[in-house]
């Protein structure tokens, strides 16, 4: 019900003006459909030109990112490729250059080589040394290739034209994937041989092995014919036809899209080996690069949806009210009426307050007659001269109808703007002269009262009877939210210098939070079945201001509440 009267429109059963120059404006269910219209434009319009706006162009960034971190894997990977076999091939041209013809063709130095090689650069099986027939006249390594002819071989005619060759992965005479480094060294007078080395794969592939790659991801080598050359995560074994198109040659590395099987794209990062007729292929689903984007995507969404929805409720519920304050501004007039008449009531009250003060003075009055007559009486009589019990009582009503006409007199300064009156204070003394009233309650009740006052505090200029008075409201409302057993402390510090702090916390009922806001208003009160009148925290805290204090308050619903006053060391002038 209660969100039915939220949502629902006041003025939907109201009816239309029939008479008068502005009949339209009076038409409050036009205004309140049209309003919601501009109101949605001007709302909605944005948001959604902005979510398309970013789908495309996160979109677009997002298959730049993928190409960019794909050219980069692939380029990265292509470097690491050409430095394996650049290396090699600068060893074995080291080799060639630092040894002569007669201690390379020695067995026992050639295969010092090897073992040299494969304790530092590692990777090689075995190496050979070829005559200008093709003839293998020299070989170190675990196969029986002693005097084989490669003169028919495609890897003997390459490095005869270019003085160096890498070959492709292939079988050979040993019938096992190797790969061949080969090269040539020419002598002044027309004699060369080849200094010839076969790399094994394992140490090949651990290059592509170790590329960090996701799960749907394949990182592998083809030659220029497509054959794989490498183990492959989605294609066919080492030897076999790639059924992806063979990317052409490029000097850089590149990045294109193709649509696979099952009509999916898949992004391939490709880069072409130097000096090497094989091509590094690197490729991914698309869809499973897109995923983080489609995620983020499907969350944006998520939230301009709930945006959308959340803009059509503040729109109807903008609308709604703004039409309402015109429909209710009938109300809203009665509404200011009545509390100018409750300003009339609060202003009958103050007079009423200040005509109360007015006739307790008189019986004041004659009540400190009275009581200095029978002092006067008893100090001339010699039984009662020096009776002090008697003396003490008499001084204590004297002193009582003191405090009363200090009351009063507060009573009709909120009526009247009275002045204060200034004088030094010693705030021990003030605090003992106010728990002086309230110690006999203390007691009967059984409530303990912790008084912790600050050593060497000195005297301040303020009001003696508004401060009594102040305190004694603080400790008379936290006796009235105590139990019987409960605990009151009071604290009296001297802060940043200039100013006196004043802490009351007692452990009784506390305040909810929802009336924080309200207990200094005046005839606010949550003791109304006990006969509270809503008053004493409303002039605990005028007397507060009057003195150039402050006043703050930390309450716990059923844990107690603390009343802390700071006062100033020095009076302040007050512009009233």
């Amino acid at each position: 019900m209660f969100l039915l009267n939220v949502f629902k429109p006041a003025f939907l059963h109201s009816r239309e003006t029939d008479s008068g120059p502005f009949t339209g404006l009076f038409n409050f269910k036009k205004l309140w459909r049209s309003r919601i219209i501009i109101l949605l434009c001007v709302a909605l319009g944005p948001l959604i030109s902005l979510a398309i706006f970013t789908f495309v162009v996160t979109k677009h960034d997002a298959e730049r990112e993928i190409h960019l971190r794909t050219i980069r894997l692939a380029s990265n990977t292509k470097r690491t490729i050409s430095f394996f076999f650049e290396e090699r091939k600068a060893a074995l041209d080291f080799i060639l250059r630092s040894n002569s013809f007669e201690q390379i063709n020695d067995h026992r130095q050639l295969a010092n080589i090897l073992q040299s090689l494969q304790e530092t650069i590692g990777g090689f099986t075995d190496l050979g040394i070829i005559d200008a027939t093709g003839k293998q006249i020299q070989y170190v390594g675990p196969y029986d290739l002693q005097d084989v002819n490669y003169s028919s071989e495609k890897w003997f005619e390459e490095v005869a034209v270019r003085n160096h060759y890498i070959s492709d992965v292939y079988l050979g005479f040993r019938e096992v994937p190797h790969i061949i480094i080969a090269v040539k060294h020419m002598f002044p007078n027309g004699f060369s041989y080849v200094l010839r080395a076969t790399l094994e794969t394992q140490r090949f592939n651990r290059i592509l092995s170790n590329i960090n790659l996701s799960g749907s991801e394949d990182a592998f080598l083809v030659n220029k014919e497509g054959i794989i050359q490498t183990p492959s995560r989605s294609h066919e074994n080492i030897m076999a036809k790639i059924t992806l198109p063979v990317p052409e040659y490029s000097e850089h590395t590149e990045v294109m899209e193709v649509t696979g099987s099952h009509l999916k794209k898949i992004v391939i990062g490709y880069a072409h080996i130097p000096d090497t007729s094989f091509i590094f292929m690197l490729t991914e689903k698309k869809e499973a690069l897109m995923r983080p984007w489609r995620t983020t995507q499907s969350i944006i969404i998520f939230f301009i949806i709930l945006s959308i929805l959340s803009t059509l409720i503040v729109v109807y519920l903008v609308a709604t009210h703004l039409v309402n304050q015109i429909f209710l501004a009938d109300l809203e007039r009665v509404q200011t009426l009545h509390e100018v008449e409750q300003s009339s009531k609060l202003a009958s009250i103050g007079r009423l307050a200040a005509g109360v003060a007015h006739e307790i003075n008189n019986p004041l009055a004659i009540i400190n007659e009275k009581a200095g007559l029978v002092k006067d009486i008893f100090s001339f009589k010699e039984e009662y001269k020096h009776d002090a019990k008697i003396l003490g009582l008499i001084e204590s009503i004297l002193a009582s109808v003191d405090r009363c006409g200090k009351i009063t007199k507060r009573l009709l300064g909120f009526a009247r703007n009275l002045d204060a009156t200034i004088q030094q204070v010693d705030i021990s003394a003030v605090i003992e002269d106010v728990l002086g009233f309230l110690v006999k309650e203390a007691e009967y009740r059984s409530i303990l009262i912790n008084l912790d006052i600050e050593e060497n505090l000195p005297q301040f200029e303020t009001d003696r009877g508004k401060l009594q008075q102040i305190l004694l409201n603080l400790v008379n409302n936290a006796f009235a939210a105590m139990q019987d057993n409960g605990r009151l402390d009071i604290r009296i510090r001297r802060v940043e210098h200039d100013f006196i702090a004043i802490s009351v916390k007692d452990d009784g009922s506390g305040i909810p939070e929802a009336d924080l806001k309200r207990i200094f208003e005046p005839f606010f009160s949550t003791k109304t079945k006990n006969g509270g009148t809503g008053l004493g925290l409303f002039i605990t805290y005028g007397l507060i201001q009057e003195l150039n204090g402050t006043l703050q308050v930390v309450s716990t619903f059923g844990k107690g509440s603390e009343f802390t006053i700071t006062l100033p060391l020095t009076r302040i002038s007050k512009q009233r």
